[in-house]
């Protein structure tokens, strides 16, 4: 008689992914995704003109109108930028207590994918890899790599 290998049974199944080349998904995800943008913008003390390079270079107009009030549909690029600064920041919030969580991405930090220079200015400087090299990092280090 041969075995028959399987997973175990949960009690949940795994979330289901986020296609946000639908534009149903991305209106559906937009608005919030706008009000979490400046949220931690306004926690970790972002400039605006920071902001706007987080954000994918947005120009001037487009960013005040939905800093007033999200009504716009994000694009995929500016989706999982989003997603991935969500990501840091809660990893942030797990790490450490809320006062060096807000403060950490403006200070210098000696690892050397910062060179010595801060988490926010890597991430303008290196775009989506660099979210995701972040994220990576603080990932890591919640599991204690």
């Amino acid at each position: 008689m041969e075995a028959s290998l399987t997973y175990p049974a949960t009690r949940s199944d795994p979330a289901p992914l986020i296609d946000l080349s639908d534009r149903s998904e991305r209106e559906r995800l937009s608005e919030d995704a706008v009000r979490a943008f400046f949220n931690i913008m306004a926690r970790w003390g972002v400039r605006d003109a920071d902001a706007m390079r987080l954000f994918g270079d947005i120009s001037n107009g487009a960013f005040y109108a939905m800093k007033k009030g999200p009504g716009r549909r994000l694009d995929e690029d500016r989706l999982r930028r989003v997603s991935y600064l969500v990501g840091i920041f809660k990893a942030l919030n797990i790490l450490y207590g809320e006062p060096l969580a807000d403060r950490w991405m403006q200070l210098p930090n000696k690892n050397r994918i910062f060179g010595g220079g801060t988490p926010l200015d890597y991430l303008m400087r290196g775009g989506l890899p660099a979210f995701q090299t972040v994220r990576r990092l603080l990932d890591a280090r919640r599991g204690g790599m």
